[in-house]
């Protein structure tokens, strides 16, 4: 994080990104001593209202992040910005969204947790468009426009007051990332899972193993149970992803898979009334098959410099996840979230376990063609999986991943297979080259 002294003494002169919290009610004139170069200005967590409007000045900007800020409308000035790309303005307490507040360029915008209602026509009209996160806001319908959004990729619309699933949605021929739950859809779902449940007093906390944009893991010792368990500990706030309870309800909805990071137990008597899920413990040694997207990757993960698989362990993980979502179908869920960094891989064998369900969606038991056009566009997230897979696989290995992808690829999503074919032919391939 960088400061206001830094900035007015010239300490900053020549970045490239720009990050500043600290108390603003206003943006500083010194930050446009930067124009000549400033791509990313992060104005996250201050006290603003409004944007200067010389903001074009910063003629190479291309990312800016203003959430945790005092925003009611979104500043029509950014779209005046010929070079930005990527608007993030999470939990302030938006309002309206002006047409004219749409950059031209626009390719990733993020208005998670406001009070939004309605979106311009204009929306669809941003050819780049690839990514649009609008959880946790009041919309009831999305614009008919987003029709022509011909390369988004990434949807987030959970946490809305939508009443319908708009038929062109499933016909988007990029869509692979959606989370819609939590909407006033009047769906009908099978039963849940029933799950023991362990009293908080009955848990022993250990190190906290990570954190998502839902909750908290803890290692946990819990009394009656052979085997260590991890605690994932709800926050009860609105996430990029949808609502903690949308998740708890498709986790338990999931049930159980061999590959598959579901609950064994859920928690009670938690003397804040947090919720909470117990996990099985992941054996040491897993790691994340690979990162989150980056700002430059927008909607595809990254992985690490000279990763590389071996064609039988690229062929498992395949496998291995294919089965997992297959099992999740079967169960009307929906994971939302299919991407190489919720996959967490054994690297001396391949094995592969696929988690966080943050952005899962239960559908509707008594509308199976929607079910089936939902379903098709996660098989699209499996053959961007099966893709990269076999990019770091041997050539010599890959050609019968990446056809398969090829085919999960598809830009008509009636034409891809279920994601149990899918599963069906990773295993056919695994046993061919066992053989």
């Amino acid at each position: 994080m960088h400061t206001l002294e830094q900035l007015r003494s010239g300490a900053l002169a020549g970045k490239r990104r720009l990050d500043l919290s600290c108390d603003l009610i206003e943006l500083p004139e010194e930050v446009f001593g930067l124009a000549d170069t400033l791509e990313v200005l992060n104005l996250s967590g201050n006290r603003l209202r409004a944007l200067p409007h010389q903001l074009p000045r910063l003629h190479k900007l291309q990312v800016l992040f203003a959430s945790d800020n005092d925003f009611t409308v979104l500043p029509e000035v950014l779209g005046d910005c010929p070079a930005l790309q990527m608007v993030g303005f999470k939990a302030n307490r938006i309002a309206h969204v002006p047409a004219a507040a749409l950059p031209p360029a626009l390719r990733w915008l993020t208005l998670t947790d406001n009070a939004i209602g309605h979106l311009p026509t204009e929306l669809g009209e941003r050819p780049a468009l690839q990514k649009l996160m609008l959880a946790g806001n009041q919309l009831t319908a999305l614009p008919s426009s987003l029709q022509a959004a011909h390369k988004l990729e990434l949807l987030r619309i959970s946490a809305n007051r939508l009443e319908h699933v708009p038929d062109w949605l499933t016909e988007l021929p990029r869509l692979a990332w959606l989370a819609l739950a939590g909407n006033a859809m009047d769906w009908a779902w099978a039963s849940e899972t029933a799950l023991p449940e362990v009293p908080w007093h009955a848990l022993t906390l250990g190190a906290l193993l990570g954190e998502g944009a839902s909750g908290h893991i803890h290692h946990v010792k819990a009394a009656g149970w052979p085997q260590p368990l991890a605690l994932k500990l709800f926050k009860g706030a609105v996430t990029s992803d949808g609502l903690p309870e949308d998740e708890l309800a498709a986790c338990l909805a999931a049930g159980q898979h061999p590959t598959l990071t579901t609950p064994v137990a859920r928690l009670t008597e938690h003397p804040a009334q947090a919720q909470g899920l117990l996990m099985p413990l992941i054996p040491a040694g897993y790691t994340n098959l690979a990162g989150p997207p980056s700002l430059q990757t927008c909607t595809r993960d990254v992985y690490p410099l000279g990763f590389t698989l071996t064609a039988p362990m690229a062929l498992q993980i395949a496998s291995d996840v294919a089965g997992a979502v297959a099992h999740l179908h079967a169960r009307g869920v929906m994971h939302g979230d299919l991407y190489a960094h919720n996959i967490l891989i054994d690297p001396v064998h391949g094995q592969a376990r696929l988690g966080d369900l943050g952005a899962a969606t239960r559908l509707p038991g008594d509308h199976p063609e929607l079910c089936q056009r939902l379903f098709a566009l996660e098989v699209r997230a499996m053959g961007c999986l099966l893709e990269e897979l076999a990019t770091h696989a041997p050539a010599s290995g890959s050609h019968a991943l990446r056809a398969l992808a090829e085919v999960c690829l598809r830009p008509v999503p009636d034409e891809r297979p279920t994601m149990a074919e899918v599963a069906r032919q990773c295993q056919v391939l695994l046993t061919h080259l066992a053989v």
